[in-house]
């Protein structure tokens, strides 16, 4: 049996090509849409991907489901959950007709190759889940191997079951998620010990609040040690536990289950964004046209295109991006040019497909004289903070998660996740100056970007809360923060 993990570290998802050696067939599970790199993987490990799984409607991407099937490839899906929990899609494709579509109920078995597969109803993050128990058939083997978890089981932690609340907006639904998590919780305690566990999801996802960034592990190593786990002591200390706590989900969430469900765009080839002229770019609507800036902040602060974006391909690029740019608008990138495939792939895993053009990174300080606006973001470091809300009397806006905040704050501070500020922008005054902060100085910085180009006056903390609570600590008028 062939299996290999493959990683992202921007959404921190993991998909899983499963083959079986003597046949050459091979089947993908939880794939990401732009599907041309599992492909190239199974070709040079003489492997034909010819089916497709998704453990559940995902709400952190888009799935590769749809890009395998108009290919010809058999998919399986979830036939779990109410009405509400189906695929929608599997009769529509491209040109009529139906995709080679298999729905799957609790302990459905299906093979590819001499790899079988099997179905394990797991419902709690969303109704319709499913796990797959993996058996190596050709190897001789007739139990399981291990289990491909998706959003179920994690390293240290188990997957949110507030998403269809907080992200979808299904009001009520929250705390009969948790306790239906429970009782699969419950049912997860009679897995055998030694099945190893793949999960869908590693740190930095925001499926979960305390996902481990080790890739695998087992039954019996997490009913030991993972906390949520150990937490099903009773249905109620269950539903405390796995509701506190919980991160804000980024903005496109929501947008992510519902184009999951009812079908994402045939994509068939990745966007490719043509290179673009400072005059180009200097002639864009920035009020129209998306402008992604991936500069380094100190560079984006001391002058950008008025009205551009600014997201660093870090990390958090994809949550950053997904949660200040809609789907309907047009994007163009200022960017290193050997990084432009990178990014347009990480654009279209949530969706963010009309990417039309990019300008050189290098060619920005070409912008001015070509007629473009160029602005500069205002901040002050946080040992004056105190200063400036004293003389300005600024609106104070903490862009922390609402853990963080609850933690402690500046007095009078408004908090909203920068990851939620473009739903809540009619929060904020736009007859004041909004003094932003977060942290560490990082979310602050995208927060400001984003908040300039909807019209707002805005100052940046530098630093955050954590310098600001140092010089607050130290009583003195300067400190090492500033």
């Amino acid at each position: 049996m062939f299996f290999r993990q493959i990683y992202d570290e921007k959404l921190a998802e993991a998909a899983y090509l499963i083959g079986c050696q003597k046949t050459g067939e091979a089947i993908v599970i939880d794939a990401e849409r732009d599907i041309d790199r599992y492909e190239k993987l199974a070709a040079e490990n003489g492997l034909r991907i010819v089916a497709a799984a998704d453990t559940h409607i995902h709400a952190d991407y888009l799935t590769g489901l749809r890009e395998f099937a108009e290919k010809g490839a058999r998919i399986y899906v979830s036939d779990e959950g109410d009405a509400d929990w189906k695929y929608m899609w599997l009769d529509q494709r491209s040109g009529g007709g139906r995709y080679d579509a298999v729905r799957l109920k609790h302990h459905d078995t299906f093979k590819v190759g001499n790899i079988q597969l099997r179905a394990i109803h797991t419902p709690g993050h969303t109704p319709e889940h499913l796990c797959y128990e993996v058996t190596d058939l050709g190897g001789g083997a007739n139990e399981p191997m291990g289990v491909a978890t998706g959003d179920f089981v994690f390293v240290g932690d188990l997957g949110r079951p507030d998403l269809l609340e907080s992200a979808a907006g299904m009001q009520g639904i929250a705390d009969p998620s948790a306790k239906r998590l429970y009782q699969t919780v419950k049912d997860f305690q009679s897995w055998p010990d030694y099945l190893q566990i793949w999960p869908g999801h590693g740190a930095g996802s925001a499926c979960g609040k305390a996902l481990g960034a080790v890739p695998q592990t087992t039954v019996g190593y997490e009913k030991r040690f993972n906390a949520a786990v150990r937490a099903a002591t009773s249905e109620h200390a269950f539903v405390d536990f796995i509701l506190e706590g919980q991160p804000e989900p980024p903005l496109y969430f929501a947008r992510m289950k519902r184009d999951n469900k009812l079908g994402p765009r045939v994509l068939g080839a990745l966007p490719q964004p043509k290179p673009m002229t400072p005059r180009e770019v200097a002639q864009l609507d920035t009020r129209k046209v998306a402008v992604i800036d991936t500069r380094a902040w100190e560079a984006f602060r001391d002058g950008h295109l008025a009205g551009s974006l600014f997201a660093p391909l870090a990390r958090s690029f994809n949550s950053d991006a997904g949660s200040f740019v809609t789907e309907d608008e047009d994007i163009v990138l200022i960017i290193d040019p050997a990084r432009v495939d990178e990014a347009v792939r990480d654009l279209v895993r949530i969706g963010l497909d009309r990417v039309v053009g990019f300008l050189d990174a290098a060619k920005f300080g070409e912008l001015a004289a070509a007629g473009a606006r160029i602005a500069a973001t205002r901040e002050i470091a946080a040992k004056d903070a105190d200063s400036e809300i004293g003389a300005r009397a600024p609106f104070v806006l903490d862009v922390r998660r609402a853990s963080e905040f609850a933690a402690g704050a500046i007095a009078g501070a408004h908090n909203i996740a920068h990851t939620r500020l473009l739903s809540r922008l009619n929060e904020l005054p736009r007859d004041r100056q909004l003094l932003v902060h977060c942290q560490g100085g990082v979310r602050s910085a995208r927060a400001c970007a984003l908040l300039e180009r909807h019209g707002y006056s805005i100052t940046n903390m530098a630093g955050g809360y954590a310098a600001y609570a140092t010089c607050a600590a130290a009583a003195v008028p300067t400190c090492a923060c500033g």
